[in-house]
């Protein structure tokens, strides 16, 4: 079955990516607005794409055009944000902060979460997330009708403690982050509980296993 991107509409487009493009890391980004006003909210449009720079990218918009949310326009306003990843354990409050309460509305709060200070940006990080990225604004391509793809420069990364097997060689214990990620509909998400190891091969190794063969 082939689809056409350009003769179906958004809400199909978005259909068939996120029940495809899965599963998918999760970006609890937390923003202050220039009030000072505290917001939060988990986006999947998210990941890694760069060591140097290190940079994540968070793909941001509103339900429909004209709907722009506080996470893009805090961003745009003050150019800082952190990025917490979600495991297990937070899931339940990470989709209280998903509700599409108003600008006044913290977060945090509605969920009953905690926060640290951050040390090189404005918005604090979320004490209950293994993983928190400090991140200042490194370009923001509008995409149109309210979307925006946000670049950010990673300063400062904040590991929990038990998730940490040798700070000197940045190991870290990645199933004890028990992360999860989005997957598709409404409301499914995965863990990382079934995890498998599969090295990559080298061009000598190829050789030798069709040589073997």
């Amino acid at each position: 079955m082939m689809f056409d991107f350009a003769a179906i509409d958004s809400a199909s487009r978005y259909k068939l990516l996120t029940s495809t493009v899965v599963p998918r890391p999760i970006a609890w980004v937390v923003t202050l607005d220039a009030q000072g006003r505290r917001n939060a909210a988990p986006f999947s449009f998210f990941n890694a794409f760069s060591q140097d720079p290190p940079v994540v990218c968070i793909g941001i918009g509103g339900r429909a055009p004209g709907d722009v949310k506080d996470t893009g326009n805090n961003i745009r306003q003050t150019g800082e944000f952190v990025v917490n990843l979600v495991a297990a354990e937070n899931a339940a409050q990470m989709n209280v902060t998903a509700i599409d309460f108003g600008p006044e509305v913290d977060e945090l709060a509605e969920a009953g979460l905690t926060t640290l200070p951050s040390v090189k940006v404005k918005p604090p990080r979320i004490a209950e997330s293994p993983v928190a990225m400090e991140c200042e604004r490194l370009a923001t391509v509008e995409l149109g009708n309210d979307r925006a793809l946000v670049m950010g420069r990673v300063l400062m990364m904040h590991v929990r403690d038990d998730a940490v097997l040798d700070a000197a060689k940045c190991y870290i214990d990645t199933p004890a982050l028990k992360l999860i990620g989005r997957m598709h509909g409404r409301g499914w998400y995965t863990g990382t509980e079934h995890a498998f190891d599969m090295p990559r091969l080298s061009v000598e190794g190829w050789a030798r296993r069709k040589a073997a063969e």
